[in-house]
């Protein structure tokens, strides 16, 4: 897997993936806000900790350093 996911995008999608994890186990949000909620927030830390996102790849998006296709 080749890194697609860089720079000041990665820490965002890891704290804004802890955040709604936080939200969803503690807001009392609906079952299907919860599922959601749980769902993004796991997607958000988990892309953001590998540095690779499957969804940038099917749009042929790279926030990675030009000079580096291996991940960071």
């Amino acid at each position: 897997m080749t890194c697609n996911v860089g720079g000041i995008e990665r820490p965002i999608r890891i704290v804004l993936g802890i955040l709604l994890i936080g939200i969803g186990a503690f807001a009392g949000l609906p079952p299907l806000g919860t599922g959601i909620t749980l769902a993004v927030g796991t997607i958000a830390l988990v892309t953001g900790a590998i540095g690779f996102c499957p969804a940038w790849s099917l749009f042929g998006m790279n926030t990675c350093p030009m000079n580096s296709g291996k991940r960071p």
